[in-house]
């Protein structure tokens, strides 16, 4: 058994306040010694132990200001700190900060200038611009975490590939690319192209948001409209209403909205306008509308008016179409020019092409071959050797010309286009019945010596505009080629005067008559009228210049002379004859080099002319390259086409019949009279 243990004795304790109070109990340790007897507790001194008392050690703790202290510079060092970067990003670099978030969150789009407009004369346009779109693609909505579509460009690019008429390989490469936010898959779309896509996406999207809706949330993670990040941009497309009328003057615009050839290519920077820029907010690449936006307005093109006349057009391009067809030739052009003021009326080639499809256009024939084909003008070239003659008084329309059947100069033995006697002609007989012999004998009377004719000759062709620009400053027009007379070949003394051993483009050849017509004035040809800039202030085109050839009475009896070539049964050019009008004209047949071979091969069949002769306002060129089928001579080919073309411009412009018939000067002479 235990002990027994002493009974614990009760120490008074001091009451509780109040009455009634239960005493609190003094606890005490068993070691501690019992209470002395007074009666009366003694309180132990404050702030020590007895001496010898036994209980817990109390810990004394250290003063807290260290620690609060420490804690202070801490803070302070960390609000440095945010101070210093605070100024660092609000004033240091504010500016670079400003600029990489005005980056991230605002997008730049170029918003396209409207291309002016080319219009004929009357202002009826060959060429504007029309609304289209830009069919454009955020290629991140295509990845599989913003699609949940397994190959979903393959998917886009399947059903976009025939409306945007590519293949889809191409389609699905641009909406693949890995870090891009933006592509453009197609140019300049029309509506139509638009509204197919997007009734497209409308259809996708219905069933997508039906599958997210499906019952019981089991679509919420169903796959978004494959179409989603197909976009459009507003833009505008080139047409042209007529098709492939005046193509070859007009050009095109090539996919970068530039002009490609033509008068959109050589006026492109008027026409162009200057392009502006929006800037906007986006997110996820979708405009946010209420975050406002910078805009630069697009400055609109400048229009263009030409000299052009479109019906004449017209009439000239289904013209000389109809004959290059029927002859199997390679090319032709018509040439119709105002011979008083030097506008060109009409510039028809063919074959042509319709700018409005390029993909079916032959690249032989989108330039302007009219401009850009260099050849021998053959014997329309004659009425230069002829004014030199006149000019330098060298001979008169009489004058009497004994021409052989052959003719040795030099190394060669010339002929005429046709064999026959010895012909007794005047120099008029010589031009109407278009004698190369004749016209050697005529221009060697031009100086003492044949160099001395030689350099007399080459200033002729020289003011003439041979071996020069037109001045139209077309693109890929060419000057043609005239030779200085100290490099021309024996054979090239002889050939030159009647239109071989030297080239032209169909525009110089028209540009001769033109000058003939116009009092032996030669004005520079224009192409283009005015401009109407934004403002719609019309500004006519700077006058062309201005160069006399030959003088007044000169062109007068040259123009009596080429009469004779149509009017006279002896002449080259009777197809030629317009009823009510004198006519005054000269036909071509040349040896043509081949642009392959570099050699002679075919023919180049031209004609030549202006009327009415005596009051002449309307010049008009015709030249068939190569025709393989039926005649080549130019008075039977060309001879028709301008009879129709200037007899269509006559009435068009409702020039008045002549007044008075030519009195006809002899072509032939006796002998010995």
């Amino acid at each position: 058994m235990p002990p027994e243990q002493p009974p614990r004795r009760r120490v008074p304790g001091p009451a509780r306040s109040g009455s009634g109070a239960r005493p609190r109990p003094q606890s005490r340790t068993p070691q501690s010694p019992a209470p002395r007897s007074s009666g009366r507790p003694r309180r132990p001194a404050q702030g020590r132990a007895r001496p010898g008392a036994r209980g817990p050690r109390r810990i004394r703790l250290g003063s807290h200001r260290p620690r609060l202290r420490l804690v202070s510079l801490g803070l302070t060092v960390v609000m440095l700190v945010f101070v210093v970067r605070l100024l660092q990003v609000q004033a240091v670099d504010a500016s670079a900060y400003t600029a990489k978030a005005e980056k991230n969150r605002f997008t730049s789009v170029t918003l396209a200038a409207e291309r002016g407009e080319i219009t004929d004369r009357a202002g009826v346009a060959l060429a504007s611009s029309v609304d289209a779109h830009d069919i454009t693609a955020d290629p991140k909505m295509f990845t599989p975490e913003d699609s949940k579509v397994d190959n979903a460009p393959g998917q886009a690019a399947a059903l976009l590939a025939p409306i945007l008429d590519k293949e889809p390989e191409t389609l699905e490469k641009q909406l693949s690319a890995p870090k891009s936010r933006f592509t453009v898959l197609a140019h300049r779309q029309t509506p139509q192209v638009w509204n197919q896509i997007s009734d497209l996406k409308s259809v996708l999207a219905e069933k997508a948001e039906k599958a997210r809706t499906a019952e019981g949330g089991k679509g919420a993670d169903a796959p978004a409209s494959v179409l989603a990040g197909v976009f459009q941009e507003p833009s505008s497309k080139r047409v042209y209403p007529n098709g492939d009328l005046a193509a070859g003057i007009l050009g095109y615009v090539n996919a970068d909205g530039h002009g490609g050839g033509g008068v959109e290519s050589m006026l492109d920077k008027q026409l162009s306008g200057q392009d502006g820029e929006i800037t906007y907010a986006h997110s996820g690449g979708r405009r946010v509308p209420t975050a406002g936006s910078r805009e630069n307005p697009a400055v609109p093109g400048t229009d263009i008016e030409l000299t052009i006349d479109r019906d004449i057009q017209w009439a000239a391009q289904r013209a000389i179409s109809e004959q290059v067809t029927k002859s199997e030739a390679d090319r032709g052009y018509v040439i119709v020019q105002n011979t008083r003021t030097g506008e060109v009326l009409a510039m028809a080639n063919a074959p042509g092409f319709d700018p409005n499809d390029l993909s079916q256009a032959d690249g032989a024939s989108m330039g302007n071959a009219a401009l850009q084909d260099a050849f021998e003008p053959g014997s329309t070239s004659k009425v230069m050797s002829m004014a030199a003659v006149l000019e330098e008084k060298a001979a008169v329309p009489g004058t009497h010309v004994t021409v052989p059947n052959r003719l040795h100069r030099g190394d060669r033995l010339f002929k005429d286009d046709i064999d026959h006697p010895t012909w007794y002609l005047t120099l008029n007989g010589v031009l109407a019945k278009s004698s190369n012999i004749g016209t050697i004998l005529a221009t060697g009377q031009l100086g003492k010596t044949q160099p001395e004719a030689n350099q007399v000759l080459h200033s002729y062709l020289r003011k003439f505009g041979i071996g020069s620009p037109t001045g139209l400053g077309y693109p890929g027009e060419t000057q043609g080629i005239l030779a200085a007379p100290k490099d021309w070949s024996t054979s090239q003394q002889f050939t030159i005067p009647f239109g071989q051993g030297l080239s032209v483009n169909a525009m110089q050849a028209a540009s001769v008559y033109s000058t003939i017509a116009n009092g032996g004035v030669r004005i520079e040809p224009t192409l283009v009228r005015g401009t109407q800039g934004p403002d719609g202030r019309f500004t006519p085109a700077t006058a062309p210049k201005k160069t006399r050839v030959v003088s007044e009475k000169t062109a007068r009896t040259l123009a009596t002379m080429l009469e004779s070539v149509v009017g006279d049964e002896a002449g080259t050019g009777t197809k030629a004859r317009i009823p009510g009008y004198r006519v005054a004209g000269k036909t071509g047949t040349a040896n043509r080099v081949d642009p392959v071979t570099g050699r002679y091969k075919g023919y180049t069949a031209s004609f030549a002319g202006f009327a009415p002769a005596d009051d002449p306002q309307i010049t008009v060129y015709c030249a068939i390259q190569n025709p393989t089928e039926g005649s080549y001579f130019g008075g039977q080919i060309c001879g028709p086409i301008y009879k129709e073309v200037m007899e269509f411009a006559l009435k068009s412009l409702q020039v008045p019949p002549t007044g008075k018939k030519a009195a006809p000067l002899p072509v032939e002479f006796k002998p010995g009279e």
